[in-house]
């Protein structure tokens, strides 16, 4: 045990090393935002803490009440990559992020989400018009989407039955340019280019026994 009682003495102190390098690295920067030292001292703070906990644990079993995570440094030294001395530092995620989501709804009835289609139509048209009447499936879930506010939430009404769901969060390159798009493309706006990385992915079930409202699954 001695060995690690040496190893775990030198782990602590290089903790204390570390927390006085940052505090000096943090009154040095004067509260400027994004400072690099302050970020490369926060990294080796986290990093020399992170190890002194795992040879706590592989020790005594015992662990320090601080939760962090180890930090690759190359991937912090990206987070500063770039940039003329005092520009603004680049943000750690400079791409765009997209939310693609997908969920499917079975119909009890076809005449009674027509019906309510139909009611959300005359609602949103100027009294002096006569609205067209909502013809098929399709056009009442569009119609019930515009008169509301746009998201899947406009859905949620009784005469759909929500089925399964997925959310897929994706860090992309450029963003989505619709003109390149045709109206009747049922995939080009939802292909994932070569560069785009996929963060995660959210399976909705809905929860019909539990609560008729929340239809969000829980993240496996």
């Amino acid at each position: 045990m001695t060995d690690q009682h040496g190893e775990l003495d030198a782990a602590l102190e290089r903790v204390i090393d570390a927390a006085r390098a940052h505090l000096a690295a943090v009154r040095a920067a004067e509260g400027r935002i994004d400072d690099d030292a302050v970020w490369q001292a926060y990294v080796a703070l986290n990093n020399v803490s992170y190890a002194y906990d795992e040879q706590l644990l592989d020790a005594f079993g015992e662990v320090t009440p601080w939760d962090v995570e180890s930090i690759d440094p190359d991937e912090a030294d990206e987070r500063f990559g770039g940039g003329a001395e005092g520009a603004e530092a680049t943000d750690p995620h400079p791409r765009v992020i997209s939310v693609r989501q997908r969920r499917d709804y079975r119909v009890p009835s076809v005449s009674a989400l027509i019906r309510v289609a139909d009611i959300a139509r005359r609602e949103g048209t100027p009294e002096e018009d006569e609205p067209a009447p909502v013809e098929g499936v399709g056009e009442a879930v569009l119609e019930l989407l515009q008169s509301g506010d746009g998201s899947l939430s406009a859905l949620d009404v009784p005469e759909l039955e929500p089925l399964d769901g997925v959310v897929m969060v994706s860090e992309v390159g450029t963003p989505v340019d619709l003109e390149s798009f045709d109206d009747d493309d049922p995939v080009g706006p939802f292909q994932p280019a070569a560069d785009d990385r996929l963060v995660g992915r959210l399976d909705e079930h809905p929860f019909l026994d539990e609560d008729d409202h929340d239809h969000a699954g829980h993240h496996h």
